[in-house]
């Protein structure tokens, strides 16, 4: 058998493996919700069941995040890099996943010899946890080489093994107690300014902070090999985190069971007789289903299969297409239910529901603003047929299935009535019902199931990976410098809110979402609040400033997943999204000027 279809199969049987953990997932807090409301009774166990299939999950994912989307890279310095070059930044990336993998697969050995208890609700070996992460850690550095090897770099991938096992044993090569730690530097910024590099050289995002992790050991870092695999599954176990891949989920099914086209429908026959009708009507689409996604990638994808070869055909150009798209996407995070939001309400305890209302207000302040750039860049575009009143209720009624799902899940965790989790297995179930009543075939729920798990396996693997650095940042007390840095400015607010927009801004230019979130959150958080900025508000502005980093270069991730599901140079998309960019920071400043006067 070739390696190509070893790595097919490998990739096949993970996948798989994934989606029936999904499965077993959604099955299990679906029955948990039911049993809960109808009868009153509950499974013993079921909570702490489900965190350990999440991290199984995420560990079945792990080597899935090699490439694509799901990977994270930053390919700037590969792609502006000479040609004679590339081959050294590629070896180098790889080098940083092979740290990242054998730090998995040696701390997660060690730290499973050193777990003798046992869960006492489940019965099971607690060293089950860290031994999945670390068997995660071999399958990736497997699927690595196998990869390398068909692309014909078999040598290239020898090397970068031999590197990665170096570096990976350097720490260990130095005399405890941090030899070369100067005390000047913190081993948590340290472990930032490791994952940059990584990161800087193609590594992906993951695999960088994971890396990093690692190597600070020298720079006086508290935390082994088996402490960073034991705080990656602590990590994970936070039973917010499960609403991640049953709100993925839900995105896809949606698609899958045409109610994403009836979403369509009704908004061009709202919106398509105005000017730049159908510009307007990818807008108003991009809010309405924003609140069934919660996902700006799905959301981005969707417009590039639906809306793009629609808007080719009405004379638009083709980077002006793309970069709509991209914009567009940007309300996915923002306007309930968002990911951004459960990853910010695990990292600093803040209200999801608060924090959901909050990102519903700032949403709609972000389409409005939208608008008016649409309105303004393509006002000179013929506009759509009116659409009847007939045709306006019986678009409304088609979809009402999808409209009625949006209101019970943010209503449903905004009142009380079912946690952020329920309301997501919930909202995913309500999608599965909806994709077997369009008679989709079994296949192609297969399909959802899987590529959802390959998303959620991927969030899950950088919250994971963020959570060691995070701990050491937080050990590093990072926090209370940076208030203590802030508050320096003054007490007034504004020069805090200014400083941190900066940073958000800076941040969002080079790391994805969610590691920022998951970083950045806990550190400026405290300086805000120590200001008197209301910290629901400053969390919905922390989301909404990072997302505008989805458009802005050189990560720009938005921007690159448009790019690569249309064919348009990423360089001509951020050129041509800079209107729609200049729209959303108005939008960020009257977030901002409500924040200091609320």
């Amino acid at each position: 058998m070739s390696c190509r279809h070893v790595a097919e199969a490998v990739e096949a049987a993970l996948s798989t493996v994934a989606a029936i953990v999904l499965v077993v997932l959604l099955a299990l807090v679906l029955v948990s919700v039911v049993l809960r409301y109808l009868f009153s009774t509950g499974m013993v166990g079921a909570e702490e069941a489900a965190l350990w299939l999440f991290l199984l999950l995420v560990a079945l994912g792990m080597p899935l995040t090699l490439s694509g989307p799901l990977a994270m890279r930053l390919d700037v310095a590969l792609g502006a890099a000479p040609l004679t070059l590339r081959p050294v930044l590629q070896l180098a990336a790889d080098a940083v996943t092979v740290v990242a993998a054998l730090a998995f697969v040696s701390g997660g050995a060690a730290a499973a010899g050193m777990m003798g208890s046992t869960s006492v609700v489940l019965g099971l070996p607690d060293w089950l946890r860290p031994a999945a992460l670390a068997a995660g850690g071999g399958s990736l550095l497997l699927l690595l080489v196998l990869r390398r090897t068909i692309e014909g770099r078999g040598g290239a991938a020898l090397l970068s093994c031999l590197v990665g096992i170096a570096v990976h044993l350097l720490p260990a090569a130095i005399l405890p107690g941090g030899l070369w730690s100067s005390g000047l530097w913190p081993p948590g910024l340290i472990a930032l300014l490791i994952a940059g590099l990584g990161l800087l050289l193609g590594a992906p995002l993951a695999h960088a902070l994971v890396a990093a992790a690692a190597l600070a050991v020298p720079f006086g870092s508290s935390l082994p090999e088996p402490a960073i695999v034991a705080t990656a599954a602590s990590g994970l176990s936070r039973f917010l985190l499960l609403a991640i891949p049953f709100f993925l989920l839900t995105g896809v099914l949606l698609t899958l069971s045409g109610a994403a086209e009836r979403l369509v429908r009704l908004a061009a026959s709202l919106v398509g007789h105005r000017p730049a009708g159908l510009a307007q009507t990818t807008l108003l689409t991009s809010v309405l289903f924003s609140g069934a996604s919660g996902s700006s990638v799905a959301n981005a994808a969707f417009g590039a299969s639906t809306f793009f070869p629609q808007l080719l055909r009405h004379g638009y150009r083709r980077a002006d297409a793309g970069a709509l798209i991209a914009a567009t996407s940007v309300l996915d995070n923002v306007i309930p239910p968002s990911i951004a939001f459960l990853l910010l309400a695990a990292a600093t305890d803040l209200s999801v529901g608060a924090l959901l209302v909050g990102g519903a207000y700032a949403g709609l302040l972000m389409a409005l603003c939208l608008g008016v750039a649409i309105h303004f860049v393509h006002r000179g575009t013929p506009p759509m047929p009116a659409a009847t009143g007939r045709q306006r209720r019986h678009a409304l009624v088609s979809a009402l299935p999808a409209l009625g799902l949006v209101v019970v899940v943010v209503a449903g965790i905004r009142i009380g009535i079912v946690t952020t989790t329920e309301a997501a297995a919930l909202a995913a179930g309500y999608a599965l019902l909806l994709a077997l009543a369009r008679r989709s075939s079994l296949g192609t729920i297969a399909a959802a199931f899987r590529q959802a798990a390959g998303e959620a396996a991927a969030i899950g693997l950088l919250i994971g990976a963020a959570a060691p650095i995070a701990f050491l940042l937080a050990v590093d007390d990072v926090a209370g410098t940076v208030t203590a840095l802030v508050t320096g400015f003054g007490n007034h607010p504004l020069p805090v809110l200014l400083f941190c927009n900066l940073v958000l801004l800076g941040a969002g230019l080079v790391l994805d979402i969610g590691a920022a979130i998951l970083l950045l959150a806990p550190i400026l958080l405290p300086a805000a609040v120590a200001a008197g900025i209301d910290p629901v508000a400053f969390g919905v502005i922390l989301v909404v400033n990072l997302m505008i980093g989805g458009l802005t270069p050189p990560v720009g991730m938005l921007v690159l997943v448009v790019s690569g599901l249309t064919g348009v140079n990423a360089a001509h998309l951020f050129r041509a999204v800079l209107p729609y960019l200049a729209a959303l920071l108005v939008a960020l400043l009257v977030l901002c000027l409500v924040a200091l006067t609320a």
